[in-house]
């Protein structure tokens, strides 16, 4: 059973900055893809950003420029780093991995305001 863990999230000012982070159960290199997803209130959840196991990285358009993905192998961990956040970005943020089946954690939310 693979178990995946978000945390850093909180609140935040626009324009301000976050990192999150996604703890994994098992080897992030086992997975085939890893990556962040958001869902606001009343809305679907979507793409923000993924890695593949070769570290081909791929960012929603709504991200690029400001959203980083990064993985560290050693810590099972792999990270989104958000900067010149807007209130737009408030949702909570899910960490997804792809290994035969598609696993979720349960989510840490993201709030920017002022």
């Amino acid at each position: 059973q693979v178990q995946l863990v978000e945390s850093g999230g909180g609140s935040v000012q626009p324009g301000g900055s976050l990192r999150l982070s996604c703890s994994a159960s098992r080897n992030v290199l086992s997975f085939n893809i890893m990556g962040w997803y958001r869902q606001a209130p009343g809305k679907e959840r979507e793409l923000v950003a993924t890695i593949s196991r070769g570290g081909t990285t791929n960012y929603a358009d709504s991200g690029k420029g400001r959203f980083t993905i990064a993985r560290d192998n050693t810590k099972n961990t792999v990270y989104l780093q958000m900067n010149a956040l807007k209130p737009e970005d408030t949702a909570v943020y899910y960490c997804n991995a792809i290994y035969g089946t598609s696993y979720w954690g349960k989510g840490t939310l993201v709030t920017v305001s002022s």
